[in-house]
């Protein structure tokens, strides 16, 4: 290796940070280091990967496609060096006095936030879980400040800098009440068109989603009756009503004694839940327990 080139692990961990925060100030304050020292070892890192790695914008600075591809090695890599080098303090689940914020959408509420509480009370009794409402823009900010300090949600509307573990697929079934007039097994596409339907707007008032575009491409489009801003209320409506939904799988199955429950007509896209969680947690005994807990409970689902 060229000795201009050599590599110093130093380097890496500066680069680990920066790619985080995105921003030589905040970096040279967690790395307790001067912003010009930060500044020398970023040309360094440019040098080394033929890269610029991280370009000036505007608020900061936002990373190449070479950093991004980056940035998952080498937290993995990182991540051995410190696990072989530090000792971990023993987190004691029996004793320990410890309050959490999760962020998640009410369904992951009810599916993993629930159980997970219930889990905790044998498990961890001193643990204690504050649910916030998910909010995708602030995320980052607020994990960032400890606001928030795990969120459950679709992996493609998180932030890049985050760390984020997959923790189950969930895919889309078809609900109505027992005896319903319309609502049989083999639905054609139309039949399922003309029943009404409700459909979930987490932001308010809507009354299409992507499953009306998939409609119209088949020449088709469905009759929206109610838009809920919630799919907790939708299993409560629809087994007392003639209204049908779609609905994600775990959602409904505890209920099948109000509900039938069948595929839909047509392929409707699923969704992946991840959890994720800020840098500044990581390595926090205490969280890291709670994550493989989650992980646990997420297996059984």
């Amino acid at each position: 290796m060229d000795t201009k080139k050599r590599l110093d692990l130093n380097l890496l961990v500066t680069l680990e940070t920066l790619l985080v925060e995105q921003n030589v100030t905040r970096a040279a304050e967690r790395l307790h280091l001067s912003q010009p020292a930060v500044s020398a070892q970023l040309n360094r890192l440019r040098e080394l990967f033929d890269d610029p790695l991280l370009i000036p914008v505007q608020r900061g600075m936002t990373p190449t496609a070479k950093a991004l591809e980056l940035l998952d090695p080498l937290r993995h890599a990182l991540d051995q060096v410190r696990a072989t080098l530090a000792e971990h303090r023993h987190f004691n689940p029996v004793k320990a006095r410890l309050t959490v914020a999760i962020a998640c959408t009410d369904y992951l509420q009810k599916i993993v936030a629930q159980p997970l509480a219930v889990a905790l009370r044998k498990r961890a009794p001193g643990v204690r879980i504050a649910l916030r409402h998910l909010d995708p823009p602030q995320l980052e900010a607020q994990m960032a400040s400890g606001e928030v300090d795990l969120a459950l949600m679709t992996p493609e509307h998180g932030p890049v800098s985050l760390r984020s573990r997959h923790l189950f697929d969930e895919r889309y079934v078809l609900i109505g009440r027992h005896r319903h007039p319309g609502l049989r097994r083999g639905l054609s596409v139309e039949q399922f068109a003309r029943l009404d339907h409700v459909i979930v707007s987490l932001r308010g008032g809507d009354f299409t989603t992507p499953v009306d575009d998939g409609l119209a491409a088949l020449g088709c489009k469905r009759n929206v009756s109610l838009s809920a801003a919630s799919f907790l209320l939708v299993p409560e409506i629809v087994a007392h009503s003639d209204f049908i939904a779609l609905v994600p799988e775990r959602l409904v199955r505890d209920r099948s004694k109000a509900l039938k429950v069948v595929e839909c007509p047509f392929p409707v896209p699923g969704f992946a839940v991840s959890m994720l969680w800020h840098e500044r947690n990581h390595g926090h005994s205490g969280q890291r327990w709670l994550r493989e807990a989650i992980i646990e409970l997420a297996g059984k689902l």
